[in-house]
């Protein structure tokens, strides 16, 4: 409850002293997209850093050595399983990094504008021909050296096997000649979503980076067989996260969170 409670007033807090930041960076962002992105990320990163040092998080980083120089983008396709995939995942990214995710995000209360101001994109599912839109924009961002991070499951998924994956963008990688790397990540619904009354708990959790793949130089076979296999690499990352550690902290993948 404690915790919760923290979290709670350091995002209250955040959000109302930062407003004026996050009206400044909103403008910038129109004129100067990547000024903005790269202001945003060190301000958003220091929130995200206050969250989880208050929710008592323990991140444990395999294959921190295939992320990406800061001046690379990527696109990072990981399993989805809570709010705080974003919030890590992004603290960890070298370079601005912003995500994927689905339109009814804006309505989140707060975290919304940290999502904005890190140059984001809302896909409204329903919409074909806007999320096609949404597609190219994000290729043109990747081009300009922004980071994104891609959750195809489409939601939190807190069970043992992952949702289907929806590739239409894995795109963005490709026609921007960008990195591709793949994310796994264990434990991070027990930090909050799968909790009693939703309170924050302190947790131990994994997240694992494969080596980069650049699938816009690969073969059009090739590079099909590779976004086929994406979820089966991911599968057998999470499977890898298994251990009597994490099996006694209740944070295993197959421990059901």
């Amino acid at each position: 409850m404690i915790r919760l409670i923290l979290c709670g007033l350091w995002a209250v807090l955040s959000v109302v002293f930062m407003m004026p930041v996050h009206w400044y960076h909103k403008a910038l962002s129109k004129k100067h997209p990547e000024k903005a992105w790269k202001k945003s990320q060190k301000l958003v990163r220091g929130f995200f850093k206050g969250l989880i040092f208050l929710a008592g998080t323990r991140i444990e980083v395999r294959g921190r050595e295939n992320l990406p120089d800061k001046d690379q983008a990527a696109l990072f396709i990981g399993n989805h399983r809570s709010y705080f995939d974003i919030i890590i995942l992004q603290t960890l990214s070298k370079g601005p990094m912003g995500f994927v995710a689905k339109k009814e995000f804006l309505k989140v209360p707060l975290f919304h504008c940290y999502i904005e101001d890190m140059g984001s994109l809302f896909l409204d599912r329903e919409n074909v021909r806007a999320g096609l839109e949404t597609i190219k924009e994000g290729t043109d961002r990747m081009s300009k050296g922004l980071s994104l991070g891609l959750f195809p499951e489409g939601t939190r998924n807190h069970t043992d096997t992952l949702l289907p994956f929806k590739t239409g963008g894995y795109r963005m990688a490709e026609k921007s000649d960008s990195a591709m790397v793949l994310v796994a990540m264990t434990g991070f619904d027990r930090i909050l979503e799968t909790n009693f009354l939703h309170f924050i708990r302190s947790r131990h959790v994994i997240i694992e980076f494969a080596p980069a793949v650049y699938p816009g130089r690969m073969e059009a076979a090739e590079r099909k067989e590779f976004y086929r296999s994406i979820p089966d690499r991911i599968t057998a990352m999470l499977e890898s996260h298994k251990s009597p550690a994490a099996a006694k902290d209740g944070s295993g993948a197959g421990s059901g969170i």
